[in-house]
């Protein structure tokens, strides 16, 4: 894999990502190359990796063992059929573009490719992302290995056996920082409610969520046993605790996340055509 030569079809912040991680892991600039359609984004991503970078997308995956396609959803089908007669010689595909399935991807590019359908999330920016991984059944033990080793260079992988699985996926780790975002958001403003400055609740409720996420990523015990061990009987915990379940905090989530997989699927069926 340290030898194999790696193209980039797009080089978006996703794209920065996992080129920033494999640097990292100790992958050669000489084995990475990425293309895009402006030359003004792409010489910035040649400034900050010391890549090679071009505006000719076929000419980049000509040569590669690994494609990684970082394109929009809505652009991919043009991308990739633009890229079909440049993928004869059966590269590894992995394309981090939601919704779209392997088959719409195969149809595109060519029904005989090996393809690795993966859905990471913004933490990858800071190599600690969280990625489901999904092979067809013309990935070899070696390529679902070259994938491994390239999304895993930005954080954890988790492989699925079955493709709609990516949905779930979408809805927990791929969509699930903005959820994050959004309770660390009503936790800052609840703060400077009950009369904290708004810096001084947006640095204890960062730090927090840092904390939390630490303790229970480190942590032998599960996440309902760590809340347990906080919640102490008849205290201040266990008040905002039983706020939360009173308002149906479970259920919501699940109806959030269940929107959110189901949206996947229309995106799928929508763009995939």
């Amino acid at each position: 894999m340290k030898t194999s030569k790696i193209a980039f079809i797009g080089a978006g912040n996703m794209a920065k990502a996992i080129i920033g991680g494999l640097l990292a892991e100790g992958f050669t600039r000489a084995q990475i190359s990425a293309a895009g359609p402006r030359m003004e984004t792409l010489n910035k991503v040649a400034d900050e990796f010391g890549i090679a970078v071009s505006t000719d997308n076929a000419a980049t995956a000509a040569t590669a063992d690994v494609i990684v396609l970082g394109v929009k959803p809505q652009m991919l089908k043009e991308v990739a059929l633009g890229l079909r007669e440049s993928v004869v010689h059966k590269p590894l595909i992995i394309s981090v573009a939601a919704g779209i399935t392997t088959a719409s991807i195969a149809n595109w590019l060519g029904e005989d490719q090996a393809i690795v359908r993966c859905m990471p999330n913004t933490p990858s920016q800071l190599r600690a992302g969280a990625s489901g991984l999904y092979a067809n059944a013309l990935v070899s033990e070696v390529q679902k290995s070259a994938a491994n080793s390239i999304l895993g260079a930005v954080g954890i992988v988790q492989w699925l056996d079955d493709e709609a699985l990516l949905n779930p996926v979408t809805a927990v780790s791929g969509s699930g920082p903005a959820y994050f975002f959004l309770l660390m958001e009503a936790m800052i403003d609840a703060g400077v409610e009950l009369g904290l400055t708004r810096e001084c609740a947006a640095e204890l409720t960062l730090q927090t969520a840092l904390g939390a996420a630490m303790l229970a990523k480190d942590s032998e015990l599960d996440v309902a046993e760590l809340r347990r061990r906080v919640t102490s009987p008849k205290g201040t915990t266990e008040q905002a605790i039983l706020s939360f379940e009173q308002d149906n905090l479970r259920a919501s989530v699940l109806k959030a996340m269940t929107a959110c997989s189901n949206r996947a699927v229309e995106l799928s069926e929508l763009l995939g055509k």
